[in-house]
């Protein structure tokens, strides 16, 4: 009786150990996750502000650009 009382323990002592160890390993992969997601979403706002900026600037001179163009070929057929 005794022998069966100790491998029970055990057995709770061990699935316990296991579970708690389980969780401990979850918990520290759902972190990092998190931190990739968050990283990833940080990044990809500064690219799209970037990108967003960079249009923003680039349409003017896109515009500027096209009217100096347009000038031009106005006082070439003018001539």
């Amino acid at each position: 009786m005794g022998r069966f009382l100790a491998w029970t323990a055990v057995g709770v002592v061990a699935v316990v150990a296991v579970g708690w160890l389980a969780i401990a390993l979850l918990k520290a992969l759902l972190g990092i996750a998190v931190y990739l997601i968050v990283g990833a979403l940080v990044v990809g706002g500064g690219v799209y502000l970037y990108q967003k900026g960079k249009r923003a600037i680039s349409r003017d001179q896109r515009m500027r650009n096209r009217i100096e163009a347009a000038t031009t070929t106005y006082r070439q057929r003018n001539r």
